[in-house]
């Protein structure tokens, strides 16, 4: 800012009070005109509003707008082909190559992009863990992403801490930074590209906060697996008696919502790992879907859009009254609040735990109708389904889907963020199942009574019930039936549910469509699973459905 113009801003002099000794300098940033370290939530605020990135609303979150993009932008990440991930990265078109050249070269137009800019700086951990903290650096050239560092990741106040302060990877987020595809060879002037070798990301020219998450979520997928800790893309809770429960499954599916739960404790909302020792949460803070979201059905998650601290992302509100309107979604389906984990009540402080899950729920979001609302897998049936990863993208997560939300196979839950093969994820999965004797159930979030546009979502209250009945044991001793398909069991009868909500097909008006429907679902898996049946066991190849009349 003070580029063009010498004045002070409103955390001029405060701007370097918590600075760590490893200074920009180090990582080759020189000629930077001011450098913000360490600001608090609110000098950030002053900042923010200062600088005109955001708007103050009723109670105190902070508005901000994302401009163009408005979700992930999934097909333009990249990670440096060099030699510790040659053979070890997922190549694909979730992990496409970057060579260590061109990174190299595009650094040096980062570093003289910078030059006479102000920066803001976050020095912060992930894994809540100690035997797994990580120290990163997040380095923005946004006052709010600094504040989304802080809500997102785990920080300290610690000044002798932060004065050491050196960390183990950083992240670069310069949204005003546009990468040029004849040079670069990327597709778009947006990317994302992650340096193993070197410990550094670059996000360009996108002002989308989920970025900044993601980014560091990769990096822990690929890390950890050297450290025996399985990541995992779910949110996890804990019962009174230490019972863990593990929700895996993509945005829109319900993670957030239904692990906030008033009589479990919440470990996490989105990303954690599994070690020898238990779980913990990899986040300090939440990054929740806010649109339409209700007071009744989600009264946690609602009350921290009317709290300071909060960033909401392309979230709509009257600029007189200063009221939020949580059901406008004229900017994007997609509105998003970033908010640390204190504010839900009722969390586990530290972040992690040391017991392992009696549950796991792969929520999948069916927008086909069919599937039931809840099943249990056995353990080969369990690795079919976290290795085939189906739910339907629901619109506004990921850039270029429309309203209508489509069919998608997203291995282990979340295949745009797992950086190794899925086979290194599942059988960490299986492994740790089998020695904990985890009970696992696929819970659909989905629609019932016919596909999306004729039928209607399951009722969170249902999906609540089914999920108290099976973390209760309460669906241990009730009786299934082996559905006709996918061979999985599918319990007759749970407590507060009405049964025919148990079986879909009883709210379909035509019986014919419906099992024509979920033949070509049966269809849709089996295809898929061709993408990873070498190397899998004939066990977990068997788990998979069957075709109506085979």
């Amino acid at each position: 800012m003070s580029k063009y113009l010498e004045f002070n801003t409103p955390a001029t002099k405060q701007a370097m009070e918590l600075a760590s000794d490893y200074r920009l300098k180090n990582q080759g940033f020189t000629d930077l005109d001011r450098v913000y370290w360490n600001l608090p939530d609110e000098a950030l605020y002053e900042e923010i509003i200062f600088r005109n990135e955001g708007r103050l609303t009723k109670q105190g979150p902070i508005v901000v707008h994302t401009g163009k993009h408005t979700a992930r932008a999934a097909a333009d990440k990249f990670i440096v082909q060099e030699q510790s991930t040659n053979d070890k990265i997922w190549w694909g078109i979730y992990n496409r190559p970057f060579s260590s050249e061109k990174f190299n070269q595009l650094m040096g137009r980062v570093q003289a992009y910078c030059q006479g800019e102000e920066l803001f700086v976050q020095d912060c951990y992930v894994g809540a863990d100690p035997d797994y903290k990580m120290p990163i650096r997040i380095i923005t050239e946004k006052a709010w992403h600094s504040l989304f560092a802080r809500n997102m990741f785990i920080t300290t106040e610690n000044r002798d801490e932060l004065k050491k302060f050196v960390p183990e990877f950083t992240v670069i987020c310069l949204p005003g930074f546009k990468v040029d595809p004849a040079v670069d060879g990327t597709r778009t002037e947006t990317a994302i590209i992650l340096n193993f070798e070197q410990r550094m990301a670059v996000i360009a020219n996108t002002l989308y906060g989920g970025e900044i998450k993601k980014s560091v979520f990769t990096l822990l997928n690929f890390l950890l697996t050297f450290e025996d800790v399985l990541p995992m893309h779910c949110s996890a809770n804990v019962g009174k008696d230490g019972d863990v429960a593990l929700f895996f499954g993509l945005s829109g599916t319900g993670k957030t919502t239904l692990s906030a739960d008033p009589k479990r404790r919440l470990i996490g909302d989105d990303e954690h790992g599994w070690s020898s020792q238990g779980v913990f949460n990899f986040e300090g803070g939440c990054y929740a879907k806010v649109i339409r979201l209700s007071a009744e059905h989600e009264p946690e998650i609602y009350a921290t859009t009317r709290r300071f601290g909060t960033i909401l992302e392309n979230v709509v509100f009257d600029l007189t009254s200063r009221y939020i309107d949580l059901d406008d979604d004229h900017i994007t389906e997609n509105t998003r609040a970033s908010y640390p984990l204190e504010f839900i009540p009722n969390i586990v402080p530290d972040g992690y735990v040391r017991s392992h899950p009696k549950n796991i729920i792969f929520l999948t979001c069916d927008a086909s109708g069919v599937l039931p609302p809840i099943a249990r897998l056995n353990p080969a049936q369990a690795q079919y389904h976290f290795i085939s990863g189906y739910t339907s993208k629901i619109a506004g997560t990921e850039i270029g889907l429309g309203i209508e939300p489509q069919i998608t196979f997203s291995a282990c839950f979340g295949a745009p963020f797992m950086v190794r093969h899925p086979f290194e994820y599942a059988s960490m999965l299986k492994e740790r199942m089998l020695k904990h004797k985890a009970n696992v159930w696929l819970v659909n979030t989905g629609w019932v009574g016919g596909r999306f546009g004729v039928g209607k979502r399951i009722s969170i209250r249902h999906t609540r019930n089914l999920l108290n009945a099976a973390l209760d044991g309460k669906l241990d001793n009730v009786q299934y039936r082996k559905d006709k398909l996918f061979g999985f069991e599918v319990p007759l009868t749970c407590p507060d549910v009405p049964e025919d909500v148990l079986d879909p097909s009883s709210s379909w008006g035509n019986k014919d469509e419906y099992w024509k429907k979920y033949d070509a679902l049966a269809a849709r898996f089996i295809e898929n699973f061709k993408l990873f049946s070498d190397g899998c066991s004939e066990e977990v190849k068997n788990a998979g459905p069957v075709r109506l009349g085979k």
